[in-house]
């Protein structure tokens, strides 16, 4: 999807000159900031791999003329939360995209304790900290934006992705409240909700994804809908997903879920 013109001087002038991205090494994290450096927007970028985020560095200034800065750190540690936060303090940031994240797949049952824990705090403790972290500070300058990661498995238990579908479910309900809770405060909160993604999230959970989309389907869409709405579906085959789930009752919801995403792990229980 093309990113007009009108559309990044909208998002540059609302909510510049600069955008925190946490997630930026890949997928969705990477291309919502590489839009972003497209509009204008200086950029602090943050993942756990400082290698590809230099390169990225270079190349966006080369390309976008644009400042970017990055700091590699693993969001799952309080230290790492805290040195983005620090990193944070100067620049004037108006945009805070939070797209770090991961999943787990399988059997709950034969989960490994470790890493569901170390799921929880990547995909909700962190992201509880910088949101609370920067609608305080978005809410004093009275102007700002947050766009949080969802997922279509938000909105319902999902067997074989148990534990990742309830962070999504905590994620999708904080938006919607934040939403209303620091509009009057001129902050804007949105609650992006992708289906299956190309990206490397199906290689960490291990799982087979067919039919997904890539993440340059999903930028523009996203980025679009901040400061109009609190939740956008993008792409097509999540906009058919949520489409075709509308009126099902949440029962039938999970026990749809249950085949979609034991094809997904089925090589996980053979």
């Amino acid at each position: 999807m093309k990113f007009s013109a009108k559309e990044k001087s909208r998002l540059k002038s609302r909510y510049g000159p600069w955008a925190l991205v946490t997630g930026a090494s890949s997928g969705i994290g990477m291309e919502l900031a590489e839009r972003l450096a497209e509009a204008g927007f200086h950029l602090l970028i943050c993942s756990r791999n400082g290698a590809s985020l230099r390169k990225l560095q270079q190349q966006w200034q080369g390309k976008y003329g644009v400042e970017v800065k990055t700091i590699a750190a693993d969001v799952s540690d309080p230290m790492g939360i805290e040195a983005i936060i620090d990193a944070a303090k100067k620049p004037e940031i108006g945009l805070v995209v939070l797209s770090a994240g991961f999943g787990t797949a399988g059997l709950f049952l034969n989960s490994s304790l470790p890493a569901e824990v170390n799921m929880l705090r990547v995909n909700c403790e962190a992201v509880l900290s910088f949101t609370h972290h920067f609608s305080q500070r978005f809410s004093q300058q009275q102007r700002g934006g947050i766009i949080l990661l969802s997922s279509l498995v938000a909105f319902q238990g999902v067997p074989y992705a148990a534990s990742y579908a309830a962070t999504k479910a905590w994620v999708q309900s904080l938006a919607e409240a934040l939403a209303v809770e620091l509009k009057p405060y001129g902050v804007d909160v949105l609650a992006a909700v992708p289906g299956p993604v190309k990206s490397g999230f199906a290689q960490r959970a291990n799982m087979r994804m067919n039919n997904a989309v890539s993440p340059r389907q999903l930028g523009v869409p996203i980025l679009s809908a901040l400061g109009r709405r609190s939740q956008v579906v993008p792409g097509a085959l999540s906009k058919l997903l949520t489409w075709s789930l509308r009126t099902v009752p949440r029962f039938a919801k999970i026990r749809i879920m249950q085949k979609i995403m034991g094809g997904f792990t089925l090589h996980q229980r053979q």
